[in-house]
């Protein structure tokens, strides 16, 4: 290996493990400020659980828990209020889905028209590992010294020579 080589190994792995560094203390970092929070610590609890499982739909990516956005934040009070009125953790959800619809869920429900979310995955494994064979068998081998001819090993002692 060259000294180049290793210097990009060595960088590599110092850049993952500050990656890593990064997750672990941006990982407790939450949303919910502290005029949200609910006198009740059960019922608080309750509310971070179910607001895990659903979606900011600005950020589309992110619950609204962790969300920063206005409207995450909105969304966050509805719950609490909610839950504080005496719903139940379906009902809660019931409600939030019957406002936005089944995509304020970040697990949405198995339905014809959310099937390809559920199947798109597996699909795409098996393309990937299928193409991977398919690419393997295709390249070629290394010829090993052992499979050389008597000539072909008297014409690569010629060439190492001529170096």
């Amino acid at each position: 290996m060259t000294g180049s080589a290793k210097l990009i190994r060595i960088m590599m792995v110092i850049g993952l493990g500050f990656s890593f560094f990064l997750a672990g203390v941006a990982g407790p970092v939450f949303a919910v400020e502290p005029d949200e929070v609910l006198d009740d610590p059960v019922l608080e609890a309750r509310a971070r659980e179910l607001s895990k499982t659903l979606r900011c739909l600005v950020c589309q990516n992110e619950n609204i828990d962790s969300s920063h956005a206005p409207l995450a934040k909105d969304l966050r009070i509805i719950l609490r209020e909610r839950l504080s009125a005496g719903d139940t953790d379906a009902q809660v959800i019931e409600f939030l889905v019957t406002r936005y619809g089944d995509f304020v869920l970040l697990m949405p429900p198995v339905q014809r028209n959310t099937l390809i979310l559920w199947i798109a995955p597996a699909l795409f494994m098996i393309f990937g590992i299928t193409g991977a064979i398919i690419y393997m068998r295709n390249t070629k081998t290394v010829t090993r010294e052992a499979d050389l001819t008597a000539e072909d090993t008297r014409r690569l002692a010629e060439l190492i020579a001529e170096d």
